[in-house]
């Protein structure tokens, strides 16, 4: 399946053609790495949408599309030397566990999620670095580079998934060109925690959802062309 997405860095600079407004259901997706499938779908609710900030919901509950191995092992018990060479499919499963809010800067090769444990206890933030996302009618696209940041209440921070990271490398998923890209995007966002700046320091940590906004479906054309 090919994405229909406009690769032209003056394009994707461009105003979308509307804002979601708050409450509206969207797809947040991943492709595979040099692949234009998608192998993640996670519907999700928009909180905030504007020329500065995607910001979006994945509440508990909520099915969403993952890769599992083609025997049904989850990815992560795969041992690392085979988990990006075996085949694998696709499953959907409830998302378990608390809800995520989701960050997103236009244009930033990585994104910015945030997790609490039961009750609102913040626990953290989560870089995930990534494709600048994509929009498109549906939702937003982007590809996953393996390599994260985990950063904690009080500002400390450390590198996340570094063996998957050299892994995907060893395994042809991630050419040197990309993988100098990751680094660089990670130092970056390294930068960004240092003066503590935004998202971070804009009080996310004490946002709370809608009470009235409902679980997001899974629409069965999940993995169409974005468009």
């Amino acid at each position: 399946m090919t994405a229909d997405l406009d690769p032209t860095p003056s394009d994707r600079s461009r105003p979308p053609a509307r804002y979601w407004a708050p409450g509206e259901h969207v797809l947040w997706r991943y492709r595979g790495n040099g692949s234009d499938e998608v192998h993640i779908c996670r519907p999700v609710t928009v909180v905030r949408d504007d020329a500065e900030l995607l910001a979006v919901w994945l509440a508990p509950g909520t099915p969403c599309v993952r890769p599992v191995m083609a025997d049904g092992t989850p990815v992560h018990r795969e041992p690392l030397a085979t988990r990006y060479v075996k085949p694998r499919t696709r499953t959907v499963e409830e998302w378990f566990g608390g809800g995520v809010l989701k960050l997103a800067r236009p244009g930033d090769p990585w994104s910015v999620w945030l997790f609490w444990d039961q009750g609102w206890q913040f626990r953290s933030w989560y870089v995930n670095l990534e494709e600048p996302l994509r929009r498109w009618s549906g939702g937003v696209d982007s590809e996953d580079h393996f390599l994260d940041i985990s950063v904690h209440p009080d500002r400390s921070w450390q590198w996340r998934d570094e063996d998957e990271f050299a892994q995907a490398q060893a395994d042809g998923l991630m050419p040197a060109e990309l993988a100098a890209r990751v680094r660089e995007a990670g130092r970056a966002a390294v930068a960004v925690l240092r003066r503590w700046g935004p998202p971070f320091r804009d009080g996310w940590q004490d946002w709370r959802p809608d009470p009235s906004w409902t679980v997001p479906a899974l629409p069965a054309d999940w993995d169409r062309p974005a468009r």
